[in-house]
């Protein structure tokens, strides 16, 4: 068996990975900022889950958590899913330096503190092997108005898959993203029936992307099948940005 962090566990993508990998076979610890009913449901239903709390922004908090994770379970870490994100729209001169700070803290550097934190694990355990996936996004290679934060947080995390692919090659640990379009997700709802419309538009299979698109992507790169594939960016739009 082989144990998964999964961050950003408490919704949408993170949530439906977590369910997928237990059903085939993962052990399965996951952490967001706070916890649901969703949450504690899947806790009761399966022995193979831990939720912890955590805040990847904050380093302190990343460190304690890899500990109580060890402390929980005994199985070795192979991998790590680096899902935690926060998306916020507005134009540069108007938007708040607070949000800002946030969707970098975030999405780039909790993703950081997190890959730093597995890498530590699993040179601790001296076994070799793993994964480190990063959930990235479109909006990384292609401008959106309105998203210009959000877009470097996420161009900044395909960096860090390519330069850590590199580091880490040698210990057999191999370090890919995944860069959804826009999902069927809490975080596709706030967008209007226009935006919705023209989205749909311009995707040639003419729809939203859903969770259910992702996670074989998810489970394959975990695999000893994707064992030679490392710094890559796995496009799955629909075609949008074709």
């Amino acid at each position: 068996m082989k144990l998964i962090v999964i961050t950003g566990v408490s919704r949408g993508l993170g949530f439906e990975a977590a369910k997928k990998l237990l059903d085939t076979g993962y052990i399965v610890a996951g952490c967001s900022r706070e916890k649901n009913e969703s949450i504690s449901d899947l806790e009761k239903k399966c022995e193979n889950f831990k939720w912890f709390k955590c805040d990847v922004s904050c380093q302190k908090a990343v460190g304690l958590l890899f500990d109580k994770i060890e402390q929980w379970h005994e199985c070795a870490l192979w991998g790590v899913i680096n899902n935690a994100g926060i998306a916020r729209s507005g134009v540069l001169p108007t938007f708040p330096n607070v949000e800002i700070d946030s969707i970098i803290k975030t999405n780039l550097l909790g993703a950081m503190y997190i890959a730093r934190g597995a890498l530590r694990q699993i040179l601790k355990q001296k076994k070799g092997g793993g994964r480190i996936i990063n959930i990235s996004s479109i909006i990384a290679s292609r401008g959106y108005n309105g998203l210009s934060a959000y877009s470097a947080s996420k161009a900044g995390l395909d960096g860090i898959t390519r330069s850590l692919s590199r580091e880490t090659g040698k210990l057999g640990v191999t370090v890919n993203s995944i860069a959804p379009g826009y999902l069927e997700t809490e975080m596709s709802s706030d967008l209007s029936r226009k935006q919705r419309l023209q989205i749909i538009n311009r995707t040639p299979l003419n729809r939203l992307g859903l969770v259910s698109d992702i996670t074989p992507m998810i489970l394959f790169l975990l695999s000893d099948e994707a064992s030679f594939i490392t710094g890559q960016t796995m496009v799955i739009d629909g075609g949008i940005s074709v």
